[in-house]
This record gives structure tokens, sequence and C-alpha cells, in this order.
């Protein structure tokens, strides 16, 4: 595809499109209409930039990026797969298709950390659904207007948000509102817009959010959590307010704040095509820094080359690499986790391929409910084999940078997996009922040289 300048050129694929995109995949009709089964319960939408700019059409089912974005007939288990297969073939009205669908959704653990419960802070004496502030400094916004994507990742862990179930939703577009909530506490020195993809807004919706923040003297930081790069860089290049939308980024570095674009980049191929290395040097000359991140996902990204390739091509384009996360525990979580022992050796060996400068990466990471738990490795203490980990973030910020241990586990993928080890919890869970501040410490061996 041509991106062609001053028009917008987008042209979207949703799950209506998705036969006869399969059908160029060479799939026959059983399955076919399995992929089509899983895109009833899982979201589905790409777009012609990563159709035929970003996949290899030739190397179908295996290509990552082909992977990345379309559904898989294995994502979910067989017999839902089969059950929603076998509706499809007959006609089965919607509502009914439907319904099996919800029902599968509501196993996938659709807001993993209890998203839309924890974190959700009040103003006054009601809830402020579409914030989420977990960590003193730090607020996350929802805006409303941003709650899809440009395209959809099969990995990802805000899926509930784009299945149209209204109760798994979460956003709001009252700005004054959140304004106010900073005012009232200025504690929080750091906003991150997220979604969805914060992105999709135009640039006079995305302004409405971002310049009322440009007053507030607490604000340090302004982060834009956004696949836009990767996925549509004719946003920052084609796009009709392109040049208007760099405009605001300029006027947010000049107020005398930081504009953080929280860049996913999940494979090396995404930053091979020319359009991206001229959105990126587009969006790095109005004075904003570009942080990359990405979760480490089984099939696509699982092979320390694959990452060590990608954080030098960041940095050699001026970006920053910054996080690799592990794969949430929500919707086909089975289908594309790392166990955390490998997650680690795939990190180590990555991260030893590359030069100091793109060592500013930390991970493999979890957000997990008490925060940002690293996996630093595996080691022999005390005569037991543990992990080692410790928290980038947390929610008590007197554990962030406090090691910890857990028993060694080949099979674990995530926190609620391990058991700790040298003590009989973990230092963010709570004491038992009627322990004193002694028993509740946690005991770490005493290590020799």
């Amino acid at each position: 595809m041509i991106l062609k300048e001053g028009t917008r050129g987008y042209r979207a694929y949703t799950a209506k499109h998705l036969d006869d995109l399969l059908v160029r995949a060479g799939f026959d009709t059983d399955e076919r209409l399995r992929v089509r089964a899983v895109a009833t319960v899982l979201p589905f939408r790409t777009n012609a930039y990563v159709v035929d700019e970003l996949i290899d059409w030739s190397s179908v089912p295996d290509d990552p990026i082909y992977r990345l974005v379309f559904p898989q007939a294995d994502m979910l288990p067989e017999t839902d797969v089969s059950r929603i297969a076998a509706l499809l073939r007959k006609g089965a009205p919607a509502a009914e298709v439907q319904a099996a669908a919800h029902e599968v959704r509501m196993r996938l653990n659709p807001h993993p950390a209890g998203q839309l419960e924890l974190n959700v802070p009040r103003v006054g004496q009601e809830p402020f659904p579409g914030i989420q502030h977990k960590y003193p400094e730090t607020v996350l916004f929802f805006p409303k207007q941003g709650q899809t994507c440009h395209a959809y990742c099969t990995y990802c862990f805000r899926w509930a948000q784009f299945v149209g179930e209204p109760d798994l939703k979460m956003a709001s577009d009252d700005v004054g509102r959140l304004v106010r909530y900073l005012k009232a506490n200025p504690q929080v020195t750091s906003v991150l817009l997220t979604g969805g993809d914060p992105m999709i807004m135009g640039r006079p919706v995305l302004g409405r959010y971002i310049e009322p923040l440009l007053e507030l003297e607490q604000i340090e930081s302004i982060r834009v959590g956004t696949k836009s790069l990767a996925y549509w860089p004719g946003r920052f290049v084609t796009d009709p307010d392109a040049d208007d939308t760099l405009k605001l980024f300029e006027k947010v570095v000049e107020s005398g704040k930081t504009l953080a674009f929280m860049a996913h980049f999940s494979h090396p191929r995404e930053l091979e095509p020319e359009a991206l290395g001229t959105a990126v040097r587009r969006v790095l000359d109005t004075g904003a820094v570009i942080r990359t991140q990405a979760p480490l996902i089984r099939s696509i990204n699982d092979d320390p080359a694959v990452w060590a390739r990608m954080w030098r091509r960041q940095h050699a384009m001026g970006m920053v690499p910054y996080y690799m996360f592990v794969e949430r525990d929500t919707g086909p979580q089975d289908y594309f986790a790392v166990p955390l022992a490998r997650a680690h050796e795939i990190f180590r060996d990555a991260y030893a391929q590359v030069s100091g400068l793109c060592r500013t990466v930390r991970g493999p990471s979890m957000s997990a409910t008490p925060g940002k738990v690293c996996v630093d490795g595996v080691a022999e203490v005390a005569g037991q084999r543990v992990f080692v980990l410790h928290f980038i973030q947390a929610r008590d910020p007197d554990l962030v940078g406090r090691p910890f241990f857990a028993h060694y586990d080949p099979h674990a993928v995530w926190l609620n997996d391990l058991r700790p080890a040298f003590a009989d919890r973990f230092p963010f869970e709570a004491a038992p009922a009627g322990a004193d501040a002694s028993e509740a410490a946690l005991t770490l061996p005493r290590l020799t040289a």
C-alpha cells in the first residue's frame, strides 16, 4: 500500500472481512470457520497497512505479524471453538452466537488485577470510572474516544475493552473532573493517557485531553501509550491532521513538560518500513521521547535474537528500549504465555547481545495487582533453588527495589503461580490476623560471599 500525501488512506478490516482475508491465506472452509469462531469471542481489527506492508503472506500461518493480529483456531479450548463453529455453520441467530461467546469471555479473566474495581479513585463520594491511580505519582486516564486501536494485537490484555460488553468498558470524557482530581492530589506528577490507543483520536479531541494538563504546574510528564507508530505510521506523516498533531506535541514540550510516547513494538519487522522511520523522526523532532515496550509472546517473539535486534534498531532510530513484559493473566494467556524461567533466559541472552546504551530496558516484568514485579533470575540460596524478584514499581512504595524470593517452578507463568521462599508470605501479602510486626516481617536467609 502507498501512503499518499495529503490523504488519510486508512482502511480498517474487521470481523466481517475476516473470511475474505483468510481465503488470501489459503485456508479451507473448515479452517476459516474455526478462526471466525474465535473472532466471535476475542476482538479482531486490522488495517491495510498491516495487511499489505507488514505481513508476509507466503509464510502464513507462521508469519509473526500474522499471528500478532489474526485470531488462531487453537487460541481457545477446543470444545468452545467447536461449539461456536457449529452455531456459525448452521446459521444460528446472532443472539445465540453472542450468548455462547459471552459465556466463554467470562471465563477468560477479562479484567486482570481487578482493573475495573481496584485503583479507581473517588471524586467526592462517587467513583471516577476511566481513571486508575495505582501508584502515588502516576494516574492512568482512559479517554472515551480512545478506546479502540488502528489494529488489535491477539495478545492484548485490554481485549475486554473492544468486544462490545458494556460491563467490561472503562473510559471517561470528563477532563474537568480529571483536573479537579489531580489538583486534589498534588503528589501526582505524571499522567498516562491509555486505552485502547489515544492516538486513534484526531488532533481536536486529543488536544481537549492534553491541553488542560499543561496548566497544572505539578504535572512533570504526560505519557501516551500507543501502538500507532507500528500499525499506522501515517498518523504522523500523511493523515490530514498529522502536522497539527505534531504541533500539539511541540506545545507540550514548550510548556516544560516531558512528552513520552510509550510505543509498543512487538517484532523487528514493525521497524522496517520507510513510513515508520519517517514517523519516528517527525515525533522525535517535536522534542518528545519515544520509549519502547512489548510483552514476550510465545510463537511471535520468544527468541533472544529477535529482542536484541529489536532493541538495537530502536536505539539506532533514537528510541529508548524500556520494558519487556510478561504476558498478562487474561484472554488466551495459555496460548501466548512463556514460563517465567524461560522469560528470564530470553531477556538475559538478549541483554547480553546489546551495548550498554540499549540496556535501559527492564524485564521480564509482570504488571500484577501489587505492582510491577521483575524476575531478576534463578539462584541457589541457602540450599534452595529460587526465583529472585523485586518491585520496579509498587502500590506500597516501601517495597520498591527490595529483593524477595519465590520457590523455583519451571512451569510458573505469573505471580500467582509462585510460592514464597524463606517466609510464610510474600512481602506484598497481608499479615495473618493477630500477627505482630516481628511475626509479619519477611525473613531472608543470611547470604555469604
